[in-house]
């Protein structure tokens, strides 16, 4: 399977002089199969430059599959040039939403409203089909099987573990380590903490083993008190994650888009250095528009 990156910032695009080396544009990742198989975890603004490189490969069929509808995760889709073109075909997968009461298909659907985007789905070239995926149910997407996983997020967030020919990929998407809403001694407490529990080993298990897990690591252990609540996790809890999880590599992404490169090294190597104890063995890396990794 092969890994590369073309978007890793959260929140919002953030190019210039202080992002140039590990990138301002916002989430999305290319996975190929050992079948050159086309897999995109999300589309933000990396999708755009993604879809320049496919021209090279008509006809594609690209599975998009969406963690959630924030917008640095989609805003990206309306520029995805493939769907212009006829022949191609565009298959988006994601939730259901129980607020809106409808499925993936509402990603573009609000995005192409005339009123946001001059060119309406309706005079798209391409074939664009929806897949409404289920929490813990395996889907199929050419040789390799997609599970969805219910993480933590303020919308519903999927995180996706891709499996093809024994290896493996898990991609968080936006996710907070859950935690008890409750302070000890309240009623609720005891019982929403053993709910947080198995919330928790939940998803260790369904990242167990993998060969490469990708991680929201948005904050430091300092900047995580203020932001608790808004859906991210730190440098120290995605390492925590994958040393508990075995998995073999961990890349940490949707960086700060305040965080100038320089920062964000910085950050690195201090969350490192603070979790000394559990990376003596493991492989951590930033992850790094364009970088691409291959096992």
């Amino acid at each position: 399977m092969k890994v590369k990156f073309w978007g890793v910032r959260g929140s919002i695009a953030s190019p210039g002089p202080k992002t140039v080396r590990y990138g301002g544009n916002t989430t999305c990742i290319e996975i190929r199969t050992d079948n050159n198989e086309l897999i995109i975890l999300d589309a933000g603004t990396g999708i755009f430059p993604l879809s320049q490189t496919l021209l090279a490969e008509l006809p594609v069929t690209a599975n998009v599959l969406i963690t959630h509808s924030h917008w640095d995760h989609i805003q990206g889709l309306p520029f995805f040039i493939p769907n212009f073109i006829p022949g191609n075909t565009l298959r988006l997968h994601g939730c259901f939403d129980p607020v809106s009461g409808k499925g993936i298909e509402q990603v573009m659907a609000v995005q192409l409203q005339y009123s946001y985007f001059p060119v309406r789905e309706a005079e798209m070239k391409a074939r664009i089909e929806y897949v409404t995926l289920m929490p813990d149910q395996p889907v199929q997407v050419g040789s390799a099987t997609v599970t969805p996983c219910l993480l933590n997020h303020p919308v519903i967030n999927f995180g996706y573990r891709i499996e093809c020919n024994g290896k493996s990929v898990f991609f968080t998407g936006d996710h907070e380590p859950p935690y008890n809403i409750y302070e000890p001694g309240d009623e609720a407490y005891d019982e929403y903490q053993m709910f947080m529990e198995e919330k928790e080993q939940s998803i260790q298990d369904a990242i167990r083993g993998v060969d490469v897990y990708i991680a929201d690591s948005s904050y430091t252990d300092a900047e995580y008190p203020a932001k608790k609540g808004w859906g991210h996790g730190t440098f120290s809890s995605s390492i925590a994650s994958a040393h508990g999880a075995g998995a073999k590599l961990l890349f940490c992404t949707h960086h700060e888009p305040t965080r100038s490169d320089d920062a964000l090294e910085a950050a690195f190597a201090e969350a490192l250095s603070t979790n000394a104890a559990l990376t003596k063995d493991m492989d951590i890396r930033l992850a790094r528009e364009g970088d691409v990794y291959e096992f």
